[in-house]
């Protein structure tokens, strides 16, 4: 709860402090290294000849430039025997708190003419302490450098790593990443590298902004608190000049000093009866703040008070170097130009903070309209109620298709998960439609499993229901369509009327679909206004393959890299659906002994085109003989079109590239899989491969940033590695994986990465079960079993389970050890509640 909440924080306070702390940085940058710029910029105004005699003294300065100016002397600024040009600061207007400043030849008394870029740099530096608005605008870069320091600390708490003592887990970026992920690194690492420095910055600035931190801050260092300059940030007193008496000021000075001076700088007090103030620097001083102070009376020379920068404590050191402090001068040149270099980097955490908030937004924008927009009636408005159980998100998906056919005819329509349907809505309801696809061998999917052991347990009465059945499924299968005749059977035997024919969809045929369209058609009376398509494949390029197991002992794995015709987006957990293709030695095997010419032209969707080409998309059958005799085009309306192929994708959009963890299929024969073998091994690098992104909404991240538990083996490590991608570059770090395969030596995929992950504390948890490599075989069910007191805490903190990976072993036995450890009831009511998400094969 503190880790969401100081996330929160952090992005709020990102996107609105933000662009008032990179005006604060850039301006900070430029008045640090003011000087050496004036001075570059107006070599002949700022700069003069050093002469042997030295430097005039205060008295006769004083009086050669208030002869030449006829203004008053306030303050002199004077270097001891360098070329830097001395500078006199004349009394304020009256109302005015201060009064204007002209440059002189500390040799002569000549007037020096003005340098150009003052007025530029009193910007700065107003924009800096003040955004140039006055007491107002002082609040505001106050507050932002109290946030400021709420960054660094929360930001550190957010991405304290794993293996917190490992530098490469805290300063190393990852230049390979993309995308989001790639911003994400760089906010996390380039603040790591500022945060010493910011907090720097932010805890000496506020001296300047807030009476009660210099206060405080006073009190806590200085060695005689009320004997402090305090700031006067009201009027200028009124009252008679001052009269001084130089000669005898500089006497005091001098002695006190000793022949080790190099810089002087006198304040005149603004009215009679007060002591003038003496900075001074010694040639030996350890930076250009560590000031001496003399208090002395104007009109004698007397020393009232003198302050050794030497004599005082660390602390009083550290207060009276506060300036060093903020602008790095008290660590050298070095210091400055760290500081100055932290401080221009300052809008890169704006930009890149931006583009994460904007990522986020898009994704949750995404997310809303993935569900059609559609109004749902209020209250108990009578409505067809439009039910869906889902797996992989198909389900879903012709929900709210359905949903919009009748909502166009003009029929109310309220669309719910299974999940959340109750006996009482089954009995409340006059019409409804269901759409629910079948898992595995008959199985309810996993949202919908509380709602079979719930509600079709029971024995209502519906009498007044109304009822039609959409089965999604897959005829492999031996029980087809299971979950789907099971619920079309309890409805009817309960009283419902169904309003025709259950209609059953194999892997999504678009024929069963139209069917389904026009069978709502005729009960709503109007045809639908646009006919469901099968669904449309983009040609994708195959941009690199690359072996993930080499020397292995199973099977080759591949780690494919696809990028997009144009624009494309999916989220993290999202399939995709690939047409795969026959290889030419499988065509040019199948036509031998047909007498066909594989050159012979056919028809096929609309185009014409070689034989060869158009058999690369059709079934193959072993059994030839039906076919012998027919010629090219009635061979080619004899074969049925190859099916598709889902497969996990392993990636996120903001990586640029779509990829995918692919292993081969062997056959008893050794020839591979039409599927893997297309692309792994038949489909050339920079080849087309025919591919479409599918919604998964069963497997997607949690709303809330929940700690979660991926559990995968195998090329179920691409799923989870697309949620982790996501996770990782959104900032979460409570994700604990366990991943099965066969050796750790040849089998660990994407090794590097999650040690990365975990070294960066990204991933806080990595257990691995590598089955071959000891004599009895482990595998990820048996982790689970023997973590099972952590997997309670995990729970209990609120964690959501993932399994990605072989339904027959791994998540079946994962399943298993749930149940045993948590009971029935427990998985039960994980999975009703979201927490517990499968997608397997």
């Amino acid at each position: 709860m503190l880790k969401k909440t100081l996330f929160q924080l952090h992005w709020f306070f990102g996107i609105s402090a933000g662009l008032v702390l990179a005006l604060m940085g850039i301006t900070g940058a430029l008045v640090s290294f003011q000087d050496e710029i004036l001075y570059a910029v107006n070599p002949s105004v700022l700069q003069v000849q050093k002469q042997a005699a030295g430097v005039l003294p205060p008295a006769e300065l004083v009086q050669k430039v208030e002869a030449a100016t006829g203004l008053k002397v306030s303050m002199l600024s004077v270097d001891i025997d360098s070329d830097i040009a001395a500078r006199a600061f004349f009394t304020a207007p009256p109302g005015e708190r201060r009064g204007p400043m002209r440059f002189f030849d500390p040799y002569t008394g000549e007037l020096l003419g003005e340098a150009s870029g003052q007025q530029f740099f009193g910007l700065m530096l107003q924009l800096h302490r003040f955004l140039a608005m006055g007491d107002s605008g002082r609040q505001i870069t106050g507050a932002c450098t109290l946030i400021l320091v709420f960054f660094c600390l929360s930001g550190l708490y957010l991405r304290w790593p794993r293996l917190w003592k490992s530098w490469r887990a805290w300063l190393t970026l990852d230049w390979k990443k993309k995308g989001r992920s790639f911003n994400w690194d760089l906010h996390s690492v380039a603040g790591t590298w500022c945060l010493v420095f910011y907090l720097f910055s932010a805890l000496t600035g506020l001296f300047w902004s807030y009476e009660w931190y210099s206060k405080g801050l006073t009190q806590l260092l200085s060695d005689s608190p009320q004997n402090e300059r305090v700031r006067n940030r009201g009027p200028a007193p009124s009252g008679p000049a001052p009269v001084a008496d130089y000669s005898a000021m500089w006497s005091s000075i001098y002695s006190a000093a000793g022949p080790g001076l190099s810089f002087y700088n006198t304040r005149m007090p603004p009215v009679a009866g007060q002591p003038a103030t003496v900075f001074y620097l010694l040639k030996d001083s350890p930076h250009d703040r560590a000031l001496n102070q003399i208090t002395l009376d104007p009109a004698t020379g007397d020393i009232k008070r003198h302050d050794r920068y030497s004599d005082k404590s660390f602390g009083a050191q550290l207060l009276t170097s506060i300036y060093a402090l903020h602008t790095g001068s008290y660590f050298g040149i070095g210091g400055r130009i760290i500081l100055t270099l932290t401080a221009l980097t300052m809008p890169l955490f704006f930009v890149t903070g931006w583009l994460l908030y904007l990522d986020r937004r898009r994704k949750k924008r995404q997310i809303k309209d993935a569900r059609k927009g559609l109004v749902q009636p209020a209250g108990n408005a009578p409505a067809w109620l439009i039910g869906f159980a889902s797996q992989s998100g198909f389900a879903e998906q012709l929900a709210w298709q359905t949903a919009g056919q009748l909502q166009a005819a003009g029929l109310p329509v309220k669309v719910q998960p299974l999940a959340s349907v109750s006996e009482q809505d089954l009995q409340a309801s006059d019409n409804a439609l269901f759409v629910v696809s079948t898992f595995g061998e008959g199985d309810a999917p996993d949202s919908a499993r509380g709602f079979e052991r719930k509600v079709l347990g029971q024995s209502p009465s519906l009498e007044r229901l109304n009822y039609a059945v959409l089965g999604l499924g897959d005829r492999q299968y031996q029980h087809f369509c299971g979950f789907a005749r099971r619920l079309h059977s309890w409805l009817g035997e309960h009283g419902g009327k169904s309003l025709f024919t259950p209609v059953e969809v194999d892997s999504g045929d678009p024929y069963a679909l139209r069917h389904w369209q026009q069978q709502l058609g005729q009960l709503t009376g109007q045809a639908p206004v646009d006919t469901w398509q099968a669904p449309s494949y983009d040609n994708w390029t195959l941009a690199r393959r690359e072996l993930m197991n080499p020397e292995s002992s199973g099977a080759p794995v591949y780690m494919l890299g696809l990028t997009a015709p144009s624009t494309s987006s999916w989220l993290a957990g999202d399939l995709v659906e690939v047409l795969p293709r026959n290889c030419p030695w499988a065509i040019e095997h199948f036509l031998d002994g047909l007498g066909i010419d594989g050159r012979a032209t056919v028809h096929l969707d609309d185009l014409s085109q070689p034989l060869e080409q158009a058999l690369a998309s059709r079934q193959l059958p072993e059994n030839r003989a039906h076919l012998v005799g027919l010629h090219a085009q009635a061979l080619v309306d004899a074969l049925v079109p190859l099916a598709m192929r889902e497969y996990s994708i392993a990636s996120i959009a903001a990586d640029g590239v779509l990829e995918l963890i692919v292993r081969q299929q062997l056959h008893a024969d050794g020839s591979l899989g039409i599927g893997s073998g297309w692309l792994t091994e038949h489909a050339p690098v920079g080849s087309s491969i025919s591919l479409r992104v599918r919604r998964n909404s069963g497997f997607h991240l949690p709303a809330e940033p929940v700690p979660m538990i991926l559990l995968g083996n195998g090329t179920g490590l691409a799923g989870l590695r697309s949620l982790l991608k996501a996770r990782i570059a959104d900032g979460q770090q409570r994700h604990w994986l366990l991943f099965g395969e066969r050796n750790r030596e040849h089998d660990f995929l994407c090794r590097n990465e999650l040690q990365e992950w975990l070294t960066s504390g990204d991933l806080e948890r990595l257990d691995l079960a590598f089955s071959r490599d000891q004599a009895e075989k482990v595998y990820v069910q048996d982790v689970l079993r023997q973590r099972a007191e952590e997997l309670k805490k995990w729970l209990a903190d609120g964690a959501s389970i993932y399994i990605c990976g072989s339904l027959e072993g791994m998540a079946s036995g994962v399943d298993q050890v749930l149940n045993e450890v948590l009971g029935a009831a427990e998985v039960e009511r994980l999975i009703e509640q979201g927490r517990y998400r499968r997608d397997v094969y």
